[in-house]
């Protein structure tokens, strides 16, 4: 790669894009690399600020910014993502559909750690959706060492750096717990928000059961639900520590092992996490009925893209586990969750 003075570049190639921009009206390519520069040119070179340019001259060895920032973006692609086109060297990997997105965050730093190249991503273990921006690459220099390209993509050999899981479509059973509800003293109003939050990650609601506050009708409603083919089995009301609360005792009765009682999580304090064979159980604490965002909706794509649920992983949440609830929920673009 050589420099020259604009006015001796006339018949060079260009060996990278100038970018144009006009504050609060444009921002693009006003010459692509590759572009054979004319006489013509050099009056609007000289306007974007360019005296001098590189002209192309690749020696072995080494390669240009888009050819590094694709062959990055391949190295670390999973399944779930497609690549854009190199845009002035950075490629994005975007979501081909809807699920939950995974980077070995291990992986990641050590790629990162390699001088001169950059990949960024969303949090691991984000939910997003189909056609949105997951991960960026690109490397800092016009030209790079291939050596380097060669080490990222040694890595991504090694395993998926990035990926999207899709969800699953399960069989969804709910158990509403509750005398006062059961005998029709007041309307149900937590089964339908449950109900519009997991058909919304395209799961059908099989059963649905009211059942008082009865630790062996909550154990026989779980049974039920079992024996008629529910993949996930959702509980809502008795999760608090009340004396009538006796939800969790219920759960454990119908044979469930629990994985945990509480998570770090606000509001989502009192959720319980149960599997009875490899069926989960989710004890819903009461928030869920009323808060638009709660610790349901940072298990619930874990659960629906096949992860198997670990006390570990609640406790995980605690660090971005605060909900700021503001006044407008942007939920997940927002810190709430971002520890998972």
């Amino acid at each position: 790669m050589q420099i020259v003075r604009v006015e001796d570049a006339i018949g060079n190639v260009l060996c990278h894009d100038i970018t144009k921009i006009v504050p609060g009206e444009f921002k693009g390519q006003a010459f692509k690399k590759g572009h054979i520069i004319k006489e013509q040119d050099i009056p609007n070179l000289l306007k974007l600020g360019k005296e001098h340019l590189y002209v192309w001259e690749i020696k072995e060895g080494f390669a240009h910014e888009n050819e590094a920032g694709v062959r990055i973006a391949r190295a670390i692609k999973g399944p779930g993502l497609v690549l854009t086109e190199p845009s002035e060297g950075k490629v994005n990997l975007i979501a081909e559909y809807d699920g939950m997105f995974a980077v070995n965050e291990e992986f990641l730093t050590s790629i990162n750690m390699i001088e001169e190249v950059v990949v960024a991503t969303r949090n691991n273990n984000r939910p997003v959706k189909k056609g949105e921006i997951v991960a960026g690459v690109r490397v800092i220099p016009l030209l790079i060492n291939e050596t380097k390209i060669e080490m990222v993509e040694a890595i991504g050999r090694k395993t998926n750096v990035t990926a999207v899981t899709p969800y699953r479509s399960y069989k969804v059973g709910i158990i509403t717990t509750g005398s006062e509800v059961y005998h029709g003293r007041i309307q149900d109003k937590f089964g339908p928000v449950v109900k519009a939050k997991v058909e919304g990650f395209g799961c059908k609601v099989m059963q649905h059961i009211l059942v008082p506050d009865d630790m062996e009708k909550i154990s026989q409603a779980v049974s039920a639900l079992i024996a008629n083919g529910a993949d996930l089995i959702l509980t809502t009301g008795g999760m608090s520590v009340d004396p009538d609360d006796v939800t969790p005792s219920g759960i454990r009765n119908a044979g469930a092992e629990i994985v945990t009682y509480g998570a770090p999580v606000l509001p989502g304090s009192m959720l319980m996490v149960a599997y009875l064979g490899k069926v989960p159980i989710l004890g819903l604490p009461g928030c869920v009925m009323y808060h638009k965002t709660t610790v349901f909706d940072l298990v619930l794509p874990l659960v629906l893209s096949g992860q198997h649920i670990t006390r570990p992983m609640i406790v995980k949440l605690g660090m971005g586990g605060l909900c700021l609830e503001c006044d407008v929920c942007q939920y997940p673009a927002c810190s709430f969750g971002t520890g998972a």
